[in-house]
């Protein structure tokens, strides 16, 4: 559902027949992150990939059974040591697919993009139910009993039983904005909705979440910063663009930046922090060459919990800059969390090639441990593992 949401909007809107498919669990190398959709339609039209042409064609031809039948499929797709080209994932990872018919009303209607959502889905024999779709699920599911008052009923119809001992179980996902499966011990068999009698097991739900876009703090009016907002729109971020001179900062010179502010930058982190709006997904890039600017607003920051701050300048510039956030008061772990000078060493050399490192270590400090940093052809272990950044 991540980038999938609007299509399958589309589809239970319309009479035309469809099949979504989800990857459900993943392990090992794989190039999707659980939660992937590929939709296929009974024309044969095809929008999304699971895993980058590895196993598409198997999938579409299972979910052309799903559309014949009715009846949905839980498949399991590896690497074949036969045959690196069979069915399967040559990159060495394992892959649920959950394929099963969209059904018209699954999705009442889209919310703005960006806004918070989630939909749970069962991926077992009473997958014909029509699955509970939540708006601002921190807001309103965050707790058992927020669930139970909010989406109680639906969730009962879904699960064709009591949802007290599901909503125990999801509502700490949906707080936390995750995506993963949920399975009920001793759930109830068949269909809940009356659709077609598959075989199955125990009531298995798969719980998708939209969150909203991660944050890109951009500190300095600069050339840098229009590569930097140009590339961070690319990747999904909310861009803002800082700066408290007012004839650099206007927002005809950053076309990419969803916010050009004109404020002292220190002070925009505070307030920003203050309303709750800079949370652990948070990125901020302090690129203004201004001692004056960048070291009161560095303090800001790296006392805040972020996914990543970084600051540009050369040796010199990071050595004096360092020793002046010292004076500041910030403490050993506080410095150790800045990225500075900001950037991989790549070679770049223009603004555009200096978005590309500075993005290249952002990506990598959000992907925790399963990133080293160094060139693939270099370390050992899975390309493709699960980490934190997907996992986000």
């Amino acid at each position: 559902m991540l980038d999938m949401l609007e299509e399958l909007a589309a589809a239970t809107a319309g009479d035309l027949p469809c099949a979504a498919a989800t990857i459900v669990r993943a392990s090992g190398s794989v190039p999707r992150p659980v939660g992937t959709t590929m939709l296929i339609s009974g024309t044969g039209r095809v929008h999304g990939s699971l895993s980058g042409g590895c196993v598409e064609a198997a999938v579409v031809a299972l979910a052309e059974d799903v559309l014949a039948d009715g009846c949905p499929r839980l498949e399991s797709f590896g690497y074949s040591d036969t045959d690196a080209f069979a069915v399967g994932l040559s990159c060495g990872g394992t892959l649920d697919v959950f394929i099963a018919p969209v059904l018209p009303g699954w999705i009442p209607s889209v919310p703005a993009a960006g806004t918070p959502c989630a939909l749970i889905r069962r991926i077992d024999d009473g997958a014909g139910a029509r699955p509970v779709f939540i708006e601002d699920p921190a807001g309103t599911a965050a707790t058992p009993a927020g669930l139970l008052s909010t989406h109680g009923p639906a969730l009962a119809a879904l699960l064709g039983t009591d949802p007290a001992r599901a909503a125990a179980r999801l509502a700490p996902l949906l707080a936390s904005g995750r995506t993963g499966v949920v399975e009920l011990r001793g759930g109830q068999r068949g269909s809940a909705s009356g659709g077609p009698d598959c075989d199955g097991g125990s009531t298995v739900l798969f719980l998708e979440s939209r969150l909203a876009p991660p944050r890109l703090v951009l500190i300095g009016a600069n050339d840098f910063s229009a590569a930097l907002a140009r590339q961070g729109r690319l990747l999904g971020y909310r861009v803002t663009i800082c700066d408290a001179r007012p004839l650099f900062t206007t927002p005809d010179r950053f076309p990419d930046a969803h916010q050009v502010r004109v404020q002292r930058p220190a002070d925009y982190l505070r307030d920003e922090a203050v309303a709750g709006r800079l949370d652990a997904r948070t990125v901020v890039c302090v690129l203004s060459h201004d001692a004056r600017f960048d070291v009161p607003a560095l303090t800001e920051a790296l006392r805040l919990d972020l996914a990543y701050v970084g600051a540009m300048g050369s040796r010199r510039t990071h050595d004096a800059r360092m020793a002046a956030l010292r004076k500041s008061g910030l403490t050993g772990v506080e410095l150790a969390k800045l990225h500075s000078p900001i950037g991989l060493d790549i070679g770049a050399a223009t603004p555009e090639e200096t978005a590309v490192s500075v993005f290249a270590e952002i990506v990598a400090a959000r992907s925790g441990a399963a990133a080293s940093g160094q060139p693939l052809g270099a370390v050992s272990g899975p390309i493709h593992p699960v980490n934190r950044l997907h996992a986000s």
